[in-house]
């Protein structure tokens, strides 16, 4: 008889072994080939696969080269600090949260103090863009999507996060491209002002959009 697999000490075995936290994609291989484990005999049945399941929902699922340097290019890596550690900074919008550290990663246990390696930053956004590519994917819902103009939506989405209920998805997946552009402009604002800095990442969003559009 089967018995269920410890999963907690294996996925910490092989994080301890990759030196890295995981990557999303990596946990659901690991996860699709264990649902298959014969723990008696350590065999998999032969529909075990460890590929990732298929991501559905748009013509594109993972963010290209131009959408992670647009990404990259706005969010920066700061605040870096002399010893070569990375701290987190508050938002400039309004002077506290939410705080960030890195390339634009916010949420629990990030605020004033919090330092990270240059390491963990990399491994974090990776994780991020997987996460928000997901996301934008799921969003459009299998509308047909160009790479660019998916690239656009996802970095316009670790930004806003808003992807579900920006009318600039609803335009993009009846097809009006034009109109989706536009609405990227509308989001210029950080504690009710707007931002020179907003202004100019949405302006090379919609820039990359209209390009694969």
């Amino acid at each position: 008889m089967n018995r269920p697999l410890i999963r907690k000490p294996l996925f910490d075995l092989i994080r301890r072994a990759l030196g890295r936290p995981f990557r999303q994609s990596e946990v659901d291989a690991i996860d699709a080939a264990l649902d298959g484990a014969d723990c008696a005999t350590g065999e998999f049945s032969p529909q075990d696969s460890v590929t990732p399941p298929t991501k559905r929902g748009s013509n594109s699922s993972k963010v290209g080269a131009k959408g992670v340097t647009l990404i990259k290019q706005f969010e920066g890596c700061a605040k870096l600090r002399e010893d070569g550690k990375v701290e987190a900074y508050p938002d400039p919008g309004t002077g506290g949260d939410p705080w960030t550290i890195g390339w634009g990663a916010t949420g629990p246990g990030i605020g004033p103090g919090t330092v990270w390696t240059q390491e963990t930053c990399d491994a974090r956004l990776e994780a991020d863009l997987e996460r928000y590519a997901r996301d934008v994917a799921r969003a459009l819902g299998g509308a047909p999507t160009s790479q660019p103009q998916f690239d656009a939506l996802v970095s316009f989405h670790y930004n806003t996060g808003a992807i579900a209920k920006a009318t600039l998805t609803r335009l993009h997946k009846a097809g009006d491209f034009d109109g989706a552009a536009r609405e990227f402009e509308r989001w210029c604002y950080a504690g009710g002002r707007v931002m020179k800095g907003l202004v100019r990442r949405r302006a090379a969003e919609a820039a990359l959009y209209r390009s694969g559009a």
